[in-house]
């Protein structure tokens, strides 16, 4: 089975939470307390009574408004905080090694509605 998250604006990079950590331990926190509420919020919206217990596979497809940042930057703090939110709000029991089989990311450019689309796929004993 596959469930669809989209995340209507394009997330913080590794490279703002850097910046943000090397400012201020706090405010660092602060933006990935943020930026995963946000998420939970739309988790709540769009998987409304959704809870896992099987595997999952994740796929990302990250829409930008322009190709300025870096593909690395762009994905590897927002996984981060997609997934904690997955958990934090139900959908995922844990983000650990066997819950989440692996990743894929895909890159695209919208310079009108920049987001990133999440599809979970179930990995059951008959996938």
């Amino acid at each position: 089975m596959e469930y669809r998250l989209v995340i209507p604006y394009a997330l913080a990079g590794l490279n703002e939470y850097i910046s943000a950590e090397r400012a201020n331990r706090h405010a660092a926190a602060k933006l990935k307390a943020q930026i995963e509420s946000g998420i939970i919020m739309l988790c709540r919206q769009q998987l409304r009574g959704v809870k896992i217990e099987n595997p999952v596979y994740m796929r990302y497809l990250w829409v930008e408004k322009h190709m300025r940042r870096d593909k690395d930057n762009i994905s590897s703090f927002g996984r981060k905080v997609i997934q904690d939110a997955l958990v934090k709000s139900g959908v995922l029991k844990n983000d650990g090694w066997a819950n989440i089989t692996g990743f894929a990311d895909e890159f695209a450019v919208d310079r009108e509605k920049p987001r990133v689309e999440v599809i979970i796929e179930e990995i059951t004993e008959t996938s």
